[in-house]
């Protein structure tokens, strides 16, 4: 199965277990983001990521650099609830 087949499954699970009003207000929201603006602000592939340090799950400090010396970096932030 490709990435995209993947993707498209976990697609189409959220719409059976994701209640329709809740759907919707997730589709307007998206919608109000791209009108406002803010798509093209945000970062691009290959783009450098500011330094930072955040809290891992384990509770240890993790600073951006400390993986980007062993080498290239994917970061991946999650919104939503918890």
């Amino acid at each position: 199965m490709t990435l995209a087949e993947k993707l498209e499954a976990i697609s189409a699970q959220g719409a059976t277990r994701i209640p329709q009003e809740a759907r919707d207000l997730m589709h307007r929201q998206i919608e109000e983001l791209r009108a406002s603006g803010i798509v093209s602000r945000v970062p691009k592939v290959g783009d450098r990521a500011p330094e930072f340090t955040l809290t891992s799950a384990s509770g240890e400090q993790v600073s951006l650099g400390q993986p980007l010396a062993r080498g290239p970096v994917v970061l991946s932030v999650f919104r939503g609830r918890w």
